[in-house]
């Protein structure tokens, strides 16, 4: 549901920040959400936040604060509601989510390629689909010393070092075929290839059932992931343009028309094109949409 009112923008631009990583771990981490509303949010505040749909697995570490992940069609999580804990592990959500959250809180959000967390942790992205858990019921043991290193850094530049540290050796030890590039339809495009030229079989079943193995999402579930990315990155770059018009994001960011944007925006997002760029200059809700833009 949409949120009924809309909650002001917070003047602390720094409040909220996006880490990329560095080349080595290319195809392994995308991003890094880093948020912390401690000094300018009141306590016993509600408030909300929006999520689209994910094609990551993702680690939530919540330092200060406190929370729930809410129920939506497609995630129902237990007794309605998931309360937020020191560490949460979510799989690739087919749909939107959203939390509310009591007060200020502060943590970051560890978002791994599919594949690539698979291969680190032995966990198919499949089991979690559409879930979040306590991470240390999921994750193997030789992944339990992160959890208490990240908990006990001294700020966040120092777990940040803690977790390039930990993972890049052992994603350089996997050797995996590895996508450059920034954005989502890089590493989709580099998995379909791997997926397709694989030795193991390549008719058209094969492929598909390696790609679903790899990334616990169908190909098509991917691509459109992928494309409301990159219509995402192009509405950031050219909204404020005297052309702008939707016709023509749809079209360079490969929807069949105008229509087809709209129909998958609102199943990844829950809100129509418009209404979610509107939300996304105005409600702090949205704060995630933004960092990423």
């Amino acid at each position: 549901m949409p949120p009924s009112d809309v909650t002001p923008l917070s003047p602390l631009h720094d409040a909220t920040r996006l880490w990329l990583p560095p080349l080595r771990l290319a195809g392994c981490v995308r991003a890094v959400l880093l948020r912390d509303t401690r000094g300018w949010v009141a306590e016993g505040v509600t408030h909300a936040t929006y999520w689209p749909a994910s094609p990551y697995c993702s680690l939530h570490f919540l330092f200060s604060g406190d929370g729930d992940w809410l129920a939506t069609p497609g995630f129902v999580p237990p007794n309605d509601g998931y309360r937020l804990g020191p560490c949460l592990l979510s799989g690739p959500f087919t749909g939107p989510t959203h939390m509310h959250v009591r007060g200020a809180t502060h943590g970051l959000i560890v978002m791994f390629m599919l594949d690539a967390f698979q291969a680190l942790t032995g966990i198919a992205p499949e089991a979690l689909q559409n879930r979040c858990d306590d991470a240390l019921g999921w994750l193997p043991a030789d992944w339990q010393p992160l959890l208490a290193a990240m908990a006990q850094a001294p700020d966040d530049a120092a777990r940040l070092a803690v977790l390039e540290d930990f993972v890049t050796p052992r994603w350089q030890a996997l050797r995996l075929e590895r996508a450059l590039g920034l954005r989502l339809t890089d590493w989709v495009e580099a998995l379909a290839v791997r997926a397709a030229t694989s030795s193991a079989g390549r008719s058209l079943r094969q492929f598909e059932r390696r790609v679903k193995a790899w990334a616990g999402l169908p190909l098509r579930e991917l691509r459109a992931a992928s494309r409301a990315e990159a219509a995402f990155l192009q509405v950031a770059a050219t909204q404020h343009d005297p052309g702008f018009e939707w016709a023509g994001v749809a079209a360079d960011a490969g929807y069949a028309d105008q229509s087809h944007l709209c129909r998958e925006t609102r199943r990844l997002t829950g809100f129509s094109p418009e209404d979610l760029r509107r939300r996304m200059e105005t409600d702090e809700a949205f704060w995630a949409y933004r960092v990423w833009r």
